[in-house]
């Protein structure tokens, strides 16, 4: 199965480019109501996964006292917990399910490392869903 038939584009999806401050990468969250980006070079390769909690934990380190002193600070200095590991485009569907056990997404890149889009969990669970249906009904 090509995971393509999963992936949702870069076109739709929101991320961040590494060098955004901080205050621009919370608004950017905030509207779209994601906890955790994918984060891009300008030159479109895949660095990592920001998430609401590296960036909890970056405020308190820092003792911000407003949002403004936040457009001074670039994500990519931010230290966070875990990145989203990226799979291959050319991955098979079982290294894609194995890879999205710990993580909400799976960023998914060329073979020179561009991000093209991601996979969701949810999407990779309705794969499995639809394979155990199948499997269970051909038994019958």
């Amino acid at each position: 199965m090509n995971i393509l038939f999963y992936l949702v584009p870069k076109s739709e999806v929101m991320y961040l480019f590494e060098d955004y401050s901080l205050r621009q990468a919370l608004e950017k969250m905030e509207y779209h109501k994601y906890s955790a980006v994918p984060m891009i070079t300008r030159g479109g390769n895949y660095t990592g996964t920001l998430t609401e909690g590296d960036i909890l934990w970056e405020l308190k380190r820092r003792d911000l006292s407003s949002l403004h002193e936040a457009e001074d600070i670039c994500i990519k200095s931010i230290k966070r917990k875990r990145d989203n590991q990226p799979v291959n485009v050319n991955c098979n569907i079982e290294d894609l399910v194995m890879t999205s056990m710990n993580q909400n997404f799976v960023p998914v890149i060329d073979d020179n490392g561009i991000f093209i889009g991601i996979v969701t969990r949810k999407s990779i669970i309705e794969y499995c869903y639809n394979q155990y249906k199948c499997h269970c009904e051909g038994k019958h």
